[in-house]
């Protein structure tokens, strides 16, 4: 039987997948890294043997080898910016990722983790839309300092195949209409979708938007500059304030959002009030880009890990609920997206893009 196996590194898990050409699902794991786990490690590329025997052990324990696959199919890191769709991981593309120039995020592994198994056993590895999609309205590219030009960078992936699951939903072509999408992970990410491309979005590891699990999100300017200068911290020290140790784990020592939604119910004071102003700036950021559609928003959809807060919803949508309709697609099909992408191109019924 032919397999076929997709790879997703997150930032704060690693999850597999196993399907037969068919489609038909094998196998399909989630493994959760604590933060502590993560600390030993000074840069991500830095986890890659963890990372690859992470996998070969869940292989292994269903009989399942890496010379099984017919081709890899790895989730896209912080590339240069390209178009969505699938990509053909190749020499260059490892060259960037392992430079990590755009950014160190667990997703670069994905590529280089996917092309090295397939490199041992001469099979292909793809990427398919990658974080760093870009369809940004060229008004979106303005940050209001000459030197810094706002970018794309966020859960196209998901974003993307959600969209189009409300869009089918609710009898509308996903290219013909308006959708906020709201990925919820360890990182948080707000997308406007107008007519198939995504024309505005925060940048979710640089420092954009809500605070996540383990990311900063926006903060006051001159504050942080005042940190920098403070002789308290390195850079490298700063950074992973912004993406690492931010947000919710900075607050609480810990990014497991089930422990935060479990104590904000009980009414744990210290848990309460972080569970508060996170769904308070996720509703913030779903409305700043309700007013980028113009209000013309046909769906709103909350997904991701975080979405499984059933408490952190209903503050969410008490708050956006008069902007439209709300779906919720708890957790992520990233692993039926990258499959059903790479497939497409191995089919030849959409093009195969080659990274220069």
């Amino acid at each position: 039987m032919e397999k076929v196996l997709i790879i997703n590194p997150g930032s704060t898990s690693t999850k597999i997948a196993v399907y037969d050409i068919s489609g038909t699902e094998i196998l399909k794991e989630t493994i959760r890294h604590e933060t502590e786990e993560l600390e030993a490690f000074e840069k991500v590329i830095d986890q890659y043997q963890f990372r690859i025997d992470t996998i070969e052990t869940i292989l292994n324990a269903h009989n399942i080898t890496f010379d099984n696959f017919k081709y890899i199919v790895g989730r896209g890191g912080l590339l240069k910016p390209i178009p969505g769709g699938t990509w053909l991981i190749n020499d260059k593309m490892i060259e960037d990722l392992a430079k990590a120039e755009r950014g160190e995020h667990a997703s670069n592994l994905g590529a280089i983790i996917a092309y090295n198994i397939a490199k041992h056993t001469s099979i292909a590895s793809y990427i398919v839309d990658p974080v760093v999609v870009d369809e940004l309205d060229d008004i979106a590219r303005i940050s209001g300092l000459p030197e810094i030009k706002r970018s794309s960078v966020f859960h196209a992936l998901n974003q993307k195949s959600t969209a189009r699951r409300a869009a089918l939903e609710l009898g509308k072509e996903y290219k013909e209409s308006n959708y906020i999408v709201a990925h919820m992970g360890g990182g948080i990410t707000v997308g406007a979708h107008k007519n198939g491309r995504v024309i505005d979005v925060n940048n979710g590891i640089f420092g954009e938007g809500p605070f996540s699990p383990e990311r900063s999100g926006s903060l006051p300017a001159e504050d942080v500059v005042n940190l920098c200068f403070s002789g308290k911290y390195t850079k490298g020290e700063i950074v992973k304030k912004i993406h690492g140790k931010g947000g919710m784990v900075a607050y609480l020592g810990s990014a497991d959002a089930r422990k935060l939604e479990e104590e904000a119910v009980k009414g744990n004071p210290d848990f309460l009030i972080i569970h508060d102003a996170m769904a308070y700036q996720i509703a913030k950021e779903i409305g700043s880009m309700a007013a980028v559609l113009e209000g013309n928003v046909d769906a709103i959809i909350l997904t991701g890990g975080l979405a499984y807060g059933e408490k952190l919803m209903e503050k969410i949508i008490k708050r956006i609920k008069f902007i439209a309709k709300v779906f919720i697609y708890a957790g992520e099909n990233e692993m039926e997206a990258l499959f059903d992408g790479a497939l497409l191109a191995v089919k030849g019924e959409s093009p195969l893009n080659k990274y220069k």
